[in-house]
């Protein structure tokens, strides 16, 4: 069977899992996409480490407005009722446990729900950013990645080799391979995307996956 990588079914996936008024941090990169498939009956209150809270959707092209932005930069809208702050009060929202999920990119997860995504050897990187607060901070921690590095290696690891960002707070991981549960340093698949099967995610995951009886396929 032949691996073809999908971005839009991590998001799509991860969007479903959110309830009206669920106070929710976008990680820059593949997270952001996660904004274009929440239900429209979902209601969302999305916060950006750098001091916004009620982030709208993206603007128009040519509607950019260079001094709003988010964390990574991007353009975006204030929804109506949303409002700023400066970096002391947004940390300590984060700090404070009020924000419901987190949803981060990564370079590496493990099995013990730990978690790399700030540093590769021999790269210059500006450092994790607000990653470190908001996986301790958040009281769920998504993370999000392709299942296969560009070797072919599995992102989804016994144990990360890269220098970690935080120890055992990942909950959940969906790859566009599947959704695992991060329980008991193992990963547990819920949910697997078609036409992949459990078996063909598990032989080529270089970590310990539990297949449950009630795993199933993703219907959107």
């Amino acid at each position: 069977m032949e691996y073809v990588a999908n971005k839009d079914n991590i998001a799509r996936r991860i969007a479903r899992i959110f309830k009206p008024g669920n106070v929710v941090n976008l990680g820059i990169g593949l997270p952001t996409l996660v904004g274009n498939y929440v239900p429209e009956d979902v209601t969302l209150i999305l916060q950006s480490e750098n001091g916004m809270l009620g982030l709208g959707p993206a603007p128009a092209k040519g509607e950019e407005n260079r001094d709003l932005t988010n964390a990574g930069g991007a353009p975006v809208t204030i929804a109506p009722g949303g409002c700023y702050f400066d970096s002391a009060m947004s940390f300590g929202i984060i700090r404070g446990g009020h924000v419901d999920y987190t949803v981060l990119g990564v370079l590496e997860v493990d099995q013990e729900g730990n978690l790399a995504n700030y540093k590769i050897p021999g790269k210059m990187v500006p450092g994790m950013g607000g990653a470190m607060d908001l996986t301790t901070g958040s009281r769920v921690v998504i993370a999000a990645t392709l299942h296969f590095e560009p070797s072919g290696a599995s992102r989804l690891k016994r144990r990360c080799t890269l220098p970690l960002t935080a120890v055992r707070e990942v909950n959940l991981v969906v790859t566009d391979l599947g959704l695992f549960e991060v329980m008991g340093n193992r990963f547990f698949l819920r949910e697997y995307f078609e036409p992949y099967t459990p078996e063909w995610i598990k032989a080529r995951t270089d970590a310990e996956i539990i297949i449950p009886n009630d795993c199933r396929p993703v219907v959107f």
